[in-house]
């Protein structure tokens, strides 16, 4: 499934939807204002809460941390210490497995992967509008928790 998200919004407190192809309304990006800690939520279109994304405080490294509806840590998105010209970022799963995140991340033009495999793809080329990208996500991935990286990605990414 294809999905549609708008790029440059990250500032706190303003909220977006992420569309898929056909335009339907299909994750609202909810971003919370008065927190220490940059933080977003990840709703369904019934409001339900998918994710809830938080900067880690702290950190010697930039990271972001990702909640399922339920509070549970589900994954920690965060810098490499070692970083070659173009990965940046890795995803550190809860139940011990990682994804890796490859390519161009300040051009939109990149790779989610687990076990070498993609799960997902991020690429600006698809589409025709301004500010805006798109994100491929592999039959049956989890899309709550990759859109919740892309998101991640493109926070970090901007802060930098």
């Amino acid at each position: 499934m294809k999905y549609v998200v708008r790029e440059r919004l990250f500032s706190i407190g303003d909220d977006y939807w992420i569309e898929g192809e056909g335009g339907e309304k299909a994750f609202l990006v909810d971003g919370k204002v008065l927190r220490l800690r940059d933080t977003f939520e990840l709703k369904d279109p019934q409001g339900r809460v998918v994710a809830v994304i938080k900067e880690k405080a702290l950190t010697v490294r930039d990271a972001m941390k990702i909640e399922n509806g339920d509070g549970d840590m589900v994954a920690t998105v965060r810098k490499k210490l070692f970083t070659p010209f173009r990965d940046k970022f890795h995803v550190e799963l809860a139940d011990g497995g990682e994804l890796g995140i490859h390519g161009d991340l300040i051009g939109k033009e990149y790779r989610i992967e687990a076990d070498g495999e993609a799960v997902a793809e991020i690429s600006r080329k698809w589409l025709r509008f301004r500010d805006t990208y798109g994100v491929e996500v592999a039959d049956g991935a989890d899309a709550g928790l990759l859109l919740a990286v892309a998101v991640c990605v493109d926070h970090l990414v901007e802060e930098d």
